[in-house]
């Protein structure tokens, strides 16, 4: 049965990879660039922290920022190592079906540190930022699947990947709301 299921996680990526077109493909490696495009995710959201919750309480979700980054990094890693699943471009059996782009290959693939880090991340701010704004969680899950789609279109990941990335992703970032949550509520860094 998991055979039957990457054999079809194989076949969707290679749909997905080669939709693609060189006329993009300058576009698809600036949204997955980790500086360029999460850098500008993540100074949105914390302008928008700053709007809502003042000075103080920034300082708080930038710690809290940075500890769930690493741990969905050290997760995504333990199961890279654990499973050993080689990425789609390292898989010698469809090198020449794949449009590969991306700058280097890596080792393994399972499951996709940029679409765990994404996810984390809307997930995290949407839920803060909700009593405010209550469509930005939709928004920025949306911008965290684009970014999640990237690594499939530059042939770095399989669907499989990304979909257990992003499910991770999204239990990460509640938890750590509910973290910060109760970091702000206990400092009484939150704005009324």
């Amino acid at each position: 049965m998991i055979e039957k299921l990457l054999e079809y996680d194989t076949e969707l990526f290679l749909f997905l990879n080669n939709l693609g077109s060189p006329k993009w493909d300058s576009l698809w490696l600036i949204i997955t660039n980790k500086l360029f495009f999460g850098s500008f995710f993540t100074i949105l959201l914390f302008y928008l922290f700053y709007k809502k919750f003042g000075l103080k309480a920034v300082f708080i979700l930038i710690f809290v920022v940075a500890v769930m980054i690493t741990f969905t990094d050290q997760i995504t890693n333990l199961f890279k190592s654990g499973f050993a699943r080689p990425r789609p471009c390292g898989n010698t059996d469809i090198a020449d079906q794949l449009r590969f782009i991306a700058v280097r290959c890596g080792k393994y693939g399972f499951f996709s540190g940029h679409a765990s880090n994404s996810m984390a991340v809307a997930v995290f701010g949407g839920l803060l930022l909700s009593p405010h704004f209550k469509k930005l969680i939709y928004i920025l899950m949306s911008i965290s699947l684009i970014v999640a789609y990237s690594r499939i279109y530059i042939g770095v990941h399989y669907p499989l990947d990304i979909v257990c990335g992003m499910i991770f992703g999204a239990f990460s970032g509640v938890l750590f709301s509910k973290l910060a949550q109760y970091l702000l509520k206990g400092k009484n860094n939150l704005k009324a």
